[in-house]
């Protein structure tokens, strides 16, 4: 027989949502199965009736083939072959009567009975532990709510010992009945399968007996068959012993060993110590939701670790559902008015608060020191526990009720910090580096002994702060990160590219080389490697704008821009080959170095950092169309210039040969005699070569008589 699912009983006392969703698909298959029984038992008790009837009908056959003498029929006489014929017939039919009262009496006992006792007994049986376990499981819900309202202001022992004897009783019941329930569903998958064998098994063999009466030869066949079946279902039902009896030993053990776990009270400590190496958790907690202005409820929910998340799942629910992000989070155990063993989680940006309540204070700080190694990523490192148990130190101050979120973070805060630049330390926390850091290999693509800025430092160079004392003086607001930014602001409303993307600014370096690609991905190596040495685990949001004059770091919360960086001036830019999310970009350096030094700037997106690099070489791409654009709009305006001043030139050289034309034409005109006539009264018409020689003959006397005047 194949292997058969089974409930496991070592998870009744956790009871997940998991447990639950394979209780439930072991109660659906058992319906089905119940549905299906039913059909087939009245399908089998069809053929049981109609071979009660079919045995009667061959015995009233036979009983009226005897009482054929005794008839008398008026047409008829006495026949004795037909009378003889008949009566062999009667006995024949007679025979084969009692054959079908035996095969009727062998399917009432091989067929119906144990289809009968596993319709009635088993699957009712399952009913019936199903209401129970209904019903402890609502109790047991009512008692761990009255005890979870406990008051810690009202401390009544009296009420306390009450409400934690309702819960050791409520869980012990339900922790008995749920495994009582898992091992009668258990067990039904076993005799789900006999109860479908044994009533074919007792139909074959009842049929097989009865044709054995007049069929020998077909007996043979069959019998080989059914001796394999019956072996087999023997198997079966002895396998199902066995595995009832381990089940049941095993529920003695757990009864035995679960006994100290029914109560909520903090177990022994020197039997259960609290364990702080953890990176993965799950249990029932209470969470506080916020139901009105000032009016909160709590609600009991399963939540669980997965990764760098905190989940949440309900029960009936096939999935969780996030509920935050525990990276480079803070946690710590609260003082709560009415409820005990909370403790808080806010995310990373401190945008959102979950307030949760543990059932004792021993699972209180194991989620605490769970929650505090996820949000240090030591869940990412090969070796959890050592990591872990270097930072138990932390998780123990973080158990401490503290009565504000400032408190806990000015506790943290270290005693002196150390002023980080641009030429400032390596780590931006205050901390001296540490002999890890030194003992870094640095690549020759990255500077050596060049500070890893680890923040967003605006650099105000001294042409700035001459711009602030002008603008100062000119009565306006100068910029407090040190730029002017009208100019810029003004390209950027014209650009006709503008994609923002949010980021967090992991650190920048120098590097010797901008033109490798291993340049960017060996910067993140060792700003990542420099982060997790010196547990620096806050980065700085902004908002990337991506325009085609330039790249902005703009603060969120006061839309002020923090750095600028000419898109000029970008060399290039990639993604982290594994972890997309992650990438950067070089810059010419600011410092001007003669071996062509150039700094590169390492983010992390929420989206896809392949889309941002895409995003800048866009950028880049129709900056360069348009500086092209603008070179040949240029070129054709100088074009045009030359053209327009050469025809300016033809029409000025054109107007002085008319001007000119038109004096020499008025002087000769001047120059003829008024009224020259011939001696008959005509005029004399002149060729062209007198008229030049009267024309300059008249320009002489002119002269002359002006001479003489």
């Amino acid at each position: 027989m194949p292997g058969i699912e089974k409930l496991p009983l070592e998870e009744t006392l956790e009871d997940s949502p998991q447990t639950r969703s394979l209780l439930g698909v072991f109660e659906e298959d058992t319906a089905v199965m119940s549905n299906y029984c039913t059909m087939l038992y009245q399908a089998m008790h069809r053929i049981y009736d109609a071979q009660n009837e079919l045995s009667a009908a061959t015995h009233l056959t036979s009983k009226l083939l005897k009482e054929y003498d005794k008839q008398r029929f008026p047409l008829g006489g006495d026949d004795e072959v037909m009378s003889s014929t008949l009566q062999q017939f009667a006995k024949v039919i007679d025979e084969l009567s009692s054959c079908h009262a035996v095969l009727s009496t062998q399917l009432a006992d091989a067929m119906m009975f144990p289809i009968t006792q596993f319709k009635e007994r088993d699957l009712k049986e399952i009913l019936t532990l199903k209401e129970v376990f209904q019903i402890s499981s609502n109790d047991h819900d009512t008692a761990i709510n009255r005890y979870s309202r406990l008051s810690k202001r009202k401390d009544n022992d009296k009420m306390r010992a009450e409400a934690v004897e309702d819960v050791y009783t409520s869980r012990k019941k339900q922790h008995q009945t749920m495994m009582h329930y898992f091992c009668s569903l258990n067990t039904l998958q076993y005799k789900k399968k006999t109860a479908l064998l044994e009533p074919l098994l007792g139909y074959m063999q009842a049929q097989i007996n009865f044709f054995k009466m007049g069929s020998e030869n077909l007996s043979q066949q069959w019998e080989d068959f059914l001796a394999t079946m019956g072996t087999s279902v023997q198997n079966v039902r002895r396998e199902m012993e066995e595995e009832v009896g381990h089940m049941q030993q095993t529920i003695e053990q757990m009864e035995k060993s679960c006994d100290p776990l029914y109560a909520p009270c903090d177990p022994d400590p020197l039997h259960s110590p609290v364990c702080r190496n953890l990176t993965q958790r799950q249990g029932y907690l209470y969470v506080r939701n916020k139901t009105g202005l000032v009016s909160t409820s709590w609600e009991r929910q399963y939540f669980f670790t997965q990764g760098g998340n905190l989940m949440q799942q309900g029960r009936g629910e096939v999935a969780g559902g996030l509920v935050t992000d525990l990276d480079n989070a803070s946690v710590m155990a609260v003082d709560s008015d009415d409820r005990r063993f909370c403790f808080q989680i806010t995310s990373f940006d401190g945008k959102k608060v979950v307030t949760l309540q543990a059932e004792s204070r021993k699972d209180c700080e194991e989620w605490i020191a769970t929650i505090n190694n996820i949000s240090r990523r030591i869940y990412l490192s090969e070796n959890t526990e050592e990591v872990a148990a270097r930072i138990n130190q932390l998780a123990i101050e973080a158990v401490t009720p503290s009565p504000s979120f400032q408190q806990r973070h000015d506790s943290m805060r270290p005693a002196s910090k150390s002023h980080v630049g641009r030429t400032g330390s390596i780590s931006s926390a205050g901390s001296e580096p540490s002999p890890a850091l030194s003992a870094l290999s640095l690549d020759a693509l990255v500077a050596p002994e060049t500070p890893i800025q680890f923040d967003i430092i605006s650099p105000v160079s001294e042409e700035n702060a001459r711009h602030g004392k002008t603008a100062a003086q000119a009565g306006r607001r100068s910029n407090p990160f040190g730029e002017s930014g009208d100019k810029t602001s003004e390209d950027s409303e014209d650009s006709i590219l503008h994609q923002l993307f949010i980021v967090r600014f992991l650190g920048s370096m120098e590097v010797k080389s901008a033109e490798s690609a291993d340049v960017i991905p060996e910067t993140m190596r060792q700003i990542l490697a420099a982060r997790a040495i010196h547990n620096i685990f806050r980065m700085t949001e902004s908002h990337l704008l991506v325009t085609c004059d330039c790249l902005k770091l703009i603060d969120p919360q006061t839309q002020v821009t923090r750095l600028t960086f000419p898109l000029s001036s970008v060399l290039q830019s990639s993604s982290h080959q594994d972890n997309k999310r992650l990438f950067g970009f070089i810059m010419h350096s600011a410092s001007g170095h003669a071996d062509g030094r150039a700094v590169c700037y390492i983010l992390e997106s929420n989206d896809d950092g392949e889309k941002i690099c895409d995003s800048i070489g866009l950028a880049k791409q129709i900056a360069l169309h348009s500086v092209l654009d603008r070179k040949a709009t240029e070129k054709r305006k100088e074009q045009d210039k030359a053209k327009e001043k050469q025809l300016e030139e033809l029409s000025k050289q054109r107007q002085i040969e008319m001007d000119l034309e038109e004096q020499s034409r008025l002087i000769a005109a001047s120059s003829r005699p008024a009224n020259s006539a011939g001696a008959d009264g005509h005029f004399v018409v002149l060729s062209n070569s007198q008229s030049e020689d009267s024309d300059a003959g008249g320009e002489e006397g002119k002269k002359k008589c002006e001479s003489d005047a």
